[in-house]
């Protein structure tokens, strides 16, 4: 019931928009209660008390305004503030329509209204309790202890109408889940390498640059550049096939050779990119040579070995920078003969 309405800043504006439609709608409807209340050919004796409320309503709920409503929507307290605004406004009706005559008042109709708003903004579960609330309220403090035909149609309407929003809800909040689905499928295969499963360039590149920004508070990190040493080789003599099937491999020898905070990405071609913390633990060059390690035992049966160039990330580096000298560093490991570690300091 409570679940959570807002993930990011796009669908928290969709639910600021929704109370803004939220109190219009309120306040039309209390100025329509205090039309009846004048206009009525047979004015209740309870007249003043019906103006009141609807002036109190109109009053005060545009102060729904004052609230942090962006941030309420990103937690518990967004479902909350709507579960006490449509409890108050059934109560307000409720009262209402019991000063008004009961079951012979129009003003309950404003009932199926305020159900209606829960449809769009509740969880099914949640619809269905405050149609239980709206409906226990009304026949407790409208039809108890003379239990009419009206009374027992209108509650029957009441519990029909329930039904019909929860099945709304359902569809909309099933809608809302697919989409959100979709979006987060495609954002994972646009940042994911088709062939060996782990992240692509892109995804490299933005975990580079929250690194960068990372060492201003002295989080200190290294990008290191691993190019295979006789890749195409493999291709020319056991075809495409293979050379996939090692590029997979490497990918996962890479991957058990880091830590799971760090990021093992491929480039493209026959290029990887990894990404790693540096520790007292772990330097950069001990690192660097479990990766050549890694690679030339995935590798052997090929003799494929690896070049790795290592550059530590500098606070407020250009990533093209970065990247530039990572790459720089590991032409010198393959000029130099492949199989070796080449580190360029910035």
């Amino acid at each position: 019931m409570f679940r959570t309405l807002a993930a990011d800043d796009d669908r928290a504006a969709y639910w600021v928009r929704h109370v803004r439609i939220g109190v219009l709608v309120t306040e039309i409807s209390a100025f329509a209660v205090a039309g009846y209340a004048l206009l009525t050919d047979e004015p209740s004796p309870h007249q003043p008390l019906l103006l009141g409320l609807a002036a109190a309503v109109a009053v005060t709920m545009p102060a729904a305004f004052l609230l942090p409503l962006r941030a309420m929507m990103r937690d518990w307290r967004g479902p909350a503030f709507f579960y006490t605004w449509s409890t108050a406004t059934a109560a307000v009706v409720i009262l209402a329509t019991r000063l008004d005559g009961g079951s012979s008042s129009p003003l309950d109709a404003l009932l199926f209204l305020t159900l209606t708003f829960t449809a769009v903004a509740y969880s099914p579960q949640g619809v269905v309790a405050m149609g239980t609330v709206m409906t226990a309220g009304y026949l407790f403090f409208v039809e108890l202890p003379e239990f009419t035909d009206t009374g027992a149609f209108f509650l029957t309407v009441m519990g029909v109408f329930t039904i019909v929003c929860a099945m709304a809800s359902s569809n909309s909040w099933a809608a809302y889940d697919r989409q959100v689905l979709l979006i987060r499928t495609h954002e994972m295969l646009a940042a994911t390498d088709p062939l060996t499963g782990i992240p692509n360039r892109r995804r490299f590149l933005e975990r580079v640059s929250g690194a960068v920004v990372a060492t201003a508070w002295g989080h200190r990190s290294v990008v290191l550049l691993v190019d295979l040493d006789g890749f195409k080789a493999v291709n020319d003599a056991d075809g495409h096939a293979a050379g996939d099937a090692l590029l997979t491999s490497v990918g996962a020898a890479l991957g058990a050779a880091v830590r799971e905070t760090d990021t093992v990405a491929r480039l493209g071609g026959d290029e990887f990119g990894v990404l790693a913390d540096v520790t007292a633990d772990s330097s950069a060059e001990l690192l660097a040579e479990r990766l050549r390690q890694a690679v030339a035992a995935a590798g052997a049966r090929y003799g494929v070995t690896a070049s790795v160039g290592v550059a530590e990330v500098d606070p407020g580096e250009d990533v093209e920078d970065l990247m530039h000298r990572a790459d720089v560093a590991m032409y010198q490991a393959k000029t130099g003969g492949g199989d070796r570690v080449r580190v360029l300091d910035a």
